[in-house]
């Protein structure tokens, strides 16, 4: 071979292998960008309220129908995540947490819940929550407890002072407070489990989040959750 053709030979495999290196880079360059449009349309997905301006939001939380949405689901709450779910493209006016207080156990049963209640609920107002409680005796001739009435008052209350009012739970009572404040033209959200809402409440709602469609968004992390503290031990 003389010194003519080796240089040509040699010519050809240097823009060979130019020609597989940019392939390679164009292939690393493709995958990347695949990877990060895969992140963005996940992070996207995940929204709730994508593309919506809630404005200012109040949130109102029926905790004992919650507590039973739960555990249809199996789910624990990570009341953080929830709170944050709840609030994307808003501006927090307030939360409440409405739940009971059962006074109907014995003396150190009802004293062992209530110091477990009262951490749980310590936890809540020291995390963004205002927690509203009633004290309630079960019997057997007793209707279930709920907090309905003061929900629907304090929906109705603030309801000048917010742009979008958020509630958790499925309870069709509460479709006519719904119906009251969303004639003034606030936006009303239902978050509940599908199997447990009421057609009526979701007909006047304006919109309705099933709780199984976000279970996986709002789950506690057991590894690296936090507990809620007796107040016997929070040093208080």
């Amino acid at each position: 071979m003389n010194l003519s053709n080796f240089t040509q030979e040699k010519e050809k495999d240097k823009h060979l292998k130019q020609g597989l290196h940019w392939q390679e880079k164009q292939i690393i360059n493709n995958s990347k960008e695949a990877e990060d449009n895969n992140k963005q349309a996940a992070a996207t997905s995940s929204l709730l309220f994508q593309g919506v301006h809630r404005g200012r939001v109040a949130i109102f939380i029926d905790g004992l129908n919650l507590l039973q949405a739960a555990l249809q689901l199996g789910l624990e709450i990570d009341y953080l995540k929830l709170l944050c779910r709840l609030t994307e493209n808003s501006r927090l006016l307030r939360a409440f947490f409405y739940t009971g207080i059962d006074n109907s156990r014995t003396p150190a049963m009802r004293l062992r819940s209530h110091e477990k209640q009262q951490g749980f609920l310590f936890w809540m107002r020291r995390n963004g929550y205002r927690v509203v409680t009633k004290e309630f005796q079960i019997s057997e001739n007793s209707k279930k407890p709920n907090l309905n009435v003061e929900i629907a008052v304090d929906m109705i209350n603030l309801a000048p002072y917010y742009d979008t009012a958020v509630l958790v739970s499925g309870d069709g009572d509460l479709a006519y407070a719904v119906n009251a404040v969303s004639s003034t033209g606030v936006r009303v959200e239902v978050v509940s489990l599908r199997t447990m809402t009421s057609d009526i409440l979701i007909d006047v709602a304006d919109y309705f989040v099933d709780l199984d469609s976000i279970k996986k968004y709002i789950q506690k992390d057991s590894k690296f959750g936090y507990n809620y503290r007796h107040l016997s031990t929070s040093g208080l």
